[in-house]
């Protein structure tokens, strides 16, 4: 198996606090990976070092074989690593469509861009409903898709996710976490944040379990669903 993304003892500061103490983690091609834990535990921080967003103090990261540690945020998005950040973060001005072209900006192959915008639209029969719509006028769960839909357009080799399922209604999370698997088994590698514990180890391949800066387990999704420790901390079963 492929190791497609490696981070080797990453520390990442805010101002004189530590956010992350050493982390080590790899994702390999055609996996879902998960990380979870609590509020403020360092999961989207994780996420940022890994994007670029925010330097990180000590340690490497390895992508595709390549050492992206000081590598600027947008080389990295152009080497095939895209973020659908937490919080949506798409354009409420602009239509649906413009969004997802936004999504393609660093691509000059016109013709595959269509192609893929054609599969978005497809994995995402709401926002072909709504392709001309302003974002902004999106329902929570449509401006998630439309997130999702927007990082894919990059044709990513691996898709990281922060907080998908944040704020949405039940049915709606069960929705995305099903797109996701489908993303995932048409051939993109998935790095999933997720406080929703129980959908992410259920959909992981392997994961991870963050605390205050540290990953202090690690094991197969199933292993972590039905550790009685992770049960107990993530899953409200005692």
């Amino acid at each position: 198996m492929t190791t497609l993304l490696e981070i080797e003892d990453v520390s990442l500061l805010y101002g004189r606090i530590k956010a992350l103490h050493g982390i080590s983690l790899t994702v390999n091609e055609g996996e879902i990976v998960a990380l979870i834990g609590a509020n403020g535990a360092g999961k989207s921080t994780t996420m940022r070092a890994i994007s670029g967003i925010r330097p990180v103090a000590s340690g490497r990261i390895h992508f595709a074989g390549e050492d992206i540690t000081k590598l600027r945020a947008d080389l990295r998005v152009r080497r095939g690593l895209c973020q659908a950040p937490e919080g949506r973060g798409i354009f409420p001005g602009m239509s649906v469509l413009e969004n997802l072209d936004m999504g393609a900006y660093t691509r000059r192959d016109r013709a595959e861009v269509s192609k893929d915008l054609a599969k978005v639209l497809e994995l995402f029969p709401r926002l072909a409903e709504r392709r001309k719509q302003v974002g902004g006028t999106l329902s929570g769960g449509e401006q998630q898709m439309l997130a999702v839909g927007r990082a894919l357009m990059s044709r990513p080799k691996l898709l990281l996710l922060d907080e998908p399922s944040m704020g949405l209604a039940p049915m709606l999370i069960q929705q995305i976490f099903s797109i996701i698997t489908e993303i995932n088994e048409q051939g993109t590698t998935i790095l999933l944040v997720e406080q929703n514990a129980q959908q992410a180890l259920a959909r992981a391949h392997r994961a991870y379990v963050l605390e205050t800066g540290r990953i202090v387990k690690e094991g197969t999704g199933s292993e972590l669903l039905h550790d009685p420790a992770v049960k107990e901390a993530y899953l409200g079963v005692a």
